[in-house]
C-alpha cells in the first residue's frame, strides 16, 4: 500500500463514496422523470478520478468530460448544488442551465465538461498556458476518454504543451468503448500512454482500479509541472459497470463474463480491504463514512427538489449581450 496519511486515505474513500451514491441516486432520479436528457454514470471509474483529482490542491485546474458528475466530486464540490444542477434548478452550480454534461464549477477549479469528444484539450492546455504567463503555480488536469486519444485536438494540444513546457497533465480514463465499439478496433496501439513519446513527455499506464496507485503517478506529474518541466500522459485502465447512458439499451456489445471480471475488481471494494488489512480503518468506521454519505446524498436531492427552476429571463443572465435591453443601451 502507498504510504499516504490516513486523513487522505479517509478522503479517498469518502469521495469515492460520495461519487458511486450520487451516481446510483441520479438513475433512479432520471428513472422517475426528475432529470431530463442523457445521464452518463462514471461508476466503476470511482478510484482513477479521485486519485487523479486529489493529487492537485483546490485551486488547481481540472476539465471533465461527458460523462462529468465524478469529475467535480473527486474535486470536492458540493453535493448538493451539484444535484440541483441535474435536477434543472436556479440553485445549480449553472444555474439549472447546464445539466448532466455540461457541468462547471470555479470554485473547485472545475472549468467545464461537454458532451462533444476531445473538446476539454484546447481549455485545459489554454488553463496551463495561462497559469503559466500569470505565474500563479496551477497545475491543469485535463480527464478524456479512449475515444478522444484520435480527435485532433488531442495532437494539436498535446503537441504545443509540449513546446512551451506547460503545467498539465492529460489523463485518459481508458474503460475500453467508445459507446459499443471496442478500444483495439478504433486505436491503433495498445496503450494509449505510448503516444506521449511523439510529443516528448513521458507517458505512464496505471491501474485505474487502484486509487493509491493513480495517486501517485498524477502526484508525481504535478510535481513535474510544478516544476516547470511540462506536460505528462497518463493511462488509467479502468471500466463503466453501466451501459454508456442510464436506460440506453444498445445491445449485446459486452460479455457478461469480462462485465463480471471488472466488477470484481471494484475500485471501492479493493480500497475497503486494503484499508482494514492495514489497519488503517475499520469496517465499521468505513460502514460510518458510507451511512454519513448516505446522509449527503439524501440532503442534495432534497436541496435540489425544493428549489426553483430558473425563470424565463434568466436565460439572457451569463450572456455577452443580453438581447431585450433597448439598442441605445446595449452600445
Amino acid at each position: 500500500m502507498t504510504a499516504v496519511p490516513n486523513s487522505l486515505a479517509i478522503d479517498m474513500y469518502r469521495r469515492m463514496q460520495r461519487i458511486r451514491q450520487f451516481e446510483a441516486t441520479a438513475s433512479e432520479l432520471l428513472a422517475r422523470g426528475e432529470i431530463a436528457g442523457g445521464l452518463h454514470t462514471t461508476t466503476g471509474q470511482e478510484a482513477a478520478i479521485v486519485g487523479a483529482c486529489l493529487a492537485l490542491t483546490r485551486e488547481d485546474y481540472m476539465v471533465g468530460t461527458h460523462r462529468s458528475h465524478g469529475h467535480p466530486i473527486g474535486k470536492g464540490a458540493r453535493l448538493d448544488r451539484l444535484m440541483a444542477e441535474l435536477l434543472a434548478r436556479a440553485t445549480g452550480v449553472n444555474c439549472g442551465k447546464g445539466g448532466s454534461m455540461h457541468l462547471s464549477d470555479f470554485s473547485v477549479g472545475s472549468l467545464g465538461e461537454t458532451s462533444i469528444v476531445g473538446s476539454g484539450f484546447p481549455i485545459a492546455t489554454g488553463a496551463a498556458l495561462g497559469s503559466k504567463m500569470q505565474k500563479n503555480g496551477r497545475v491543469a488536469l485535463c480527464f478524456f476518454g479512449d475515444g478522444a486519444s484520435s480527435e485532433g485536438t488531442f495532437h494539436e494540444s498535446l503537441n504545443i504543451a509540449s513546446i512551451w513546457k506547460l503545467p498539465v497533465i492529460y489523463f485518459c480514463e481508458n474503460n475500453g468503448y467508445a459507446i459499443s465499439t471496442p478500444a483495439h478496433e478504433t486505436i491503433s496501439v495498445q496503450d494509449i500512454a505510448v503516444r506521449a513519446a511523439g510529443y516528448g513527455m513521458p507517458g505512464h499506464v496505471v491501474d485505474g482500479q487502484d486509487v493509491l496507485a493513480v495517486y501517485a503517478v498524477t502526484h508525481d506529474a504535478v510535481e513535474r509541472a510544478r516544476a516547470g518541466q511540462g506536460p505528462t500522459l497518463i493511462e488509467a485502465k479502468t471500466y463503466r459497470f453501466q451501459e454508456h447512458a442510464a436506460g440506453l439499451k444498445i445491445g449485446e456489445y459486452r460479455r457478461e463474463e469480462e462485465i463480471q471480471r471488472w466488477q470484481a475488481r471494484d475500485p471501492i471494494q479493493l480500497f475497503r480491504r486494503e484499508l482494514v488489512e492495514k489497519h488503517v480503518l475499520s469496517a465499521e468506521h468505513l460502514d460510518a463514512i458510507d451511512r454519513e454519505v448516505a446522509a449527503e446524498i439524501n440532503q442534495a436531492v432534497e436541496f435540489g427538489l425544493n428549489s426553483p427552476h430558473p425563470q424565463p429571463h434568466d436565460a439572457y443572465d451569463h450572456v455577452f449581450v443580453d438581447p431585450l435591453l433597448p439598442l441605445e443601451e446595449v452600445r
